[in-house]
């Protein structure tokens, strides 16, 4: 059975609306290949070319000058009809194909078939593909499957996730049965993760064991695309890598450079972090100056915590033993920089850029996210003392920032106490980017024309 994916609604809107093609990107595993499969069942002819497995295509779209030219190439290594009008061409792994760009502005333009595009940030070619003129093609980068996705995987009901949301935008209770069932979800999807492969291995088998195989089947693939992509700087990005885990497990789980290298200097090692950030792979949520909009500006790249694109490869990292610990609750585990994890990577899918606030004088916010409603201050406590927030209270007290409210998330039910509202750690699912509620607007030209 198919896994159950928003990105399935994203691809119906997309093709229905728009002329061009879809670029799905994103860290390896995500799904971006099976989320196309899937899609080109509606059309009457899928062709799926994938520049890995056929090398020797690459050379399709070397020395073109027309669209006919690509198509009548591609009509001759394949071994389906193009149907005008009802055929979706599917280009797979096109970090290995320098070329594709200009060929899809020639298909694009053409205009009998479709195109989707796939490719792994792994690939050096895709920094030139994100320059991509508007009205080619389109970008859509693919993460591993959210909370909310996982649950519904799992069997749980429509109504069950309608009644949470009611909960969550009406800032009501949520029944204390279904609470706790969806505390303990929020634990199991701590260890599982959302990579579609390891769902789907979950789903199947329910046995944690062959869900940890999976897991670290794809942690192998991660570290042999570093060594098979990174060039002269494998072993530097290996050992970042390596060292996520273990930087999320300290008391402020910011990276310190001194642990890669004692006399170690961020501009050395900058482009390091980057790569990792450009897979997919890892999560670079940096400090800001001061909570204000736009947070971009306030941006020190200096300062960063480091998470894993997927919870579930994290926790995978740690030492044996560690899924029956977090099943049971068990108050030994740091659940701090898990249920972090999980909380900048549901930020990250939800479109937001996810940054963090410490100040000497005010303390640290482990997360601000800013959209149409202002800047957003939350704290994720894993703990039962979950109302003590000293730098919340600092930040929100500040009449120089003006912040209207903050979420703190937490085991406990929603409430609201004065404009900080506490919610259930899995009600992070519901918080999503709000429209600026200005879509058209005409400027007054009397007098000037």
């Amino acid at each position: 059975m198919a896994l159950f994916r928003y990105l399935t609604d994203y691809l119906i809107e997309y093709y229905n609306n728009q002329k061009g093609a879809l670029l799905l990107t994103g860290a390896r595993q995500t799904g971006k290949t099976y989320a196309i499969r899937q899609f080109g069942k509606n059309f009457e002819s899928f062709i799926e070319i994938n520049f890995i497995e056929r090398p020797d295509l690459i050379g399709l779209f070397s020395d073109v000058s027309s669209a006919s030219d690509i198509l009548l190439r591609i009509s001759a290594v394949v071994d389906k009809p193009l149907v005008k009008g009802k055929t979706l061409i599917f280009f797979d792994e096109i970090q290995c194909c320098g070329n594709i760009v200009t060929a899809i502005k020639f298909l694009v333009d053409e205009g009998s078939y479709r195109y989707a595009l796939s490719g792994s940030l792994l690939g050096v070619e895709l920094a030139d593909i994100r320059s991509v003129p508007v009205g080619y093609m389109g970008v859509k980068e693919v993460y591993p499957l959210d909370f909310e996705e996982f649950v519904i995987n799992l069997g749980v009901a429509e109504r069950i996730i309608k009644a949470l949301s009611e909960c969550w935008h009406e800032c009501q209770p949520v029944d204390q049965l279904i609470h706790a069932r969806m505390i303990e979800l929020y634990r199991l999807y701590t260890i599982v993760g959302g990579m579609p492969a390891v769902v789907d291995s979950y789903l199947s088998t329910n046995n944690l064991q062959v869900v940890q195989q999976t897991q670290n089947d794809i942690i192998a693939m991660y570290r042999k695309d570093i060594s098979q992509y990174a060039d002269d700087e494998k072993l530097k990005i290996k050992e970042i890598f390596d060292l996520i885990p273990s930087e999320l497990d300290a008391k402020n789980k910011r990276f310190i450079l001194k642990r890669l290298n004692e006399h170690a200097k961020f501009d050395r090692y900058q482009n390091d972090f980057l790569w990792l950030s450009n897979a997919g792979v890892a999560i670079p949520v940096y400090n800001v100056e001061e909570p204000k909009q736009p947070l971009k500006l306030a941006c020190q790249r200096n300062l960063f915590k480091l998470f894993s694109n997927d919870v579930g490869l994290l926790t995978a990292q740690y030492s044996d033993g560690i899924q029956a610990k977090i099943l049971s609750g068990d108050i030994s585990i740091n659940f701090g920089a898990i249920y972090e994890n999980v909380v900048a990577q549901e930020l990250c899918c939800h479109g937001y850029q996810p940054f963090y606030f410490n100040s000497k004088r005010q303390g640290e916010l482990d997360f601000i996210i800013s959209d149409s409603e202002g800047v957003l201050p939350i704290e994720v406590k894993s703990g039962k003392d979950y109302e003590r927030h000293n730098a919340l209270g600092n930040v929100m007290s500040c009449r120089e920032y003006n912040i209207a409210k903050a979420y703190v998330l937490c085991s406990g039910n929603m409430r609201k106490s004065e404009n900080i509202i506490y919610a259930p750690i899995y009600m992070t699912m519901f918080i999503r980017p709000k429209s600026a509620g200005i879509s058209i607007y005409q400027p007054d030209l009397s007098g000037l024309i």
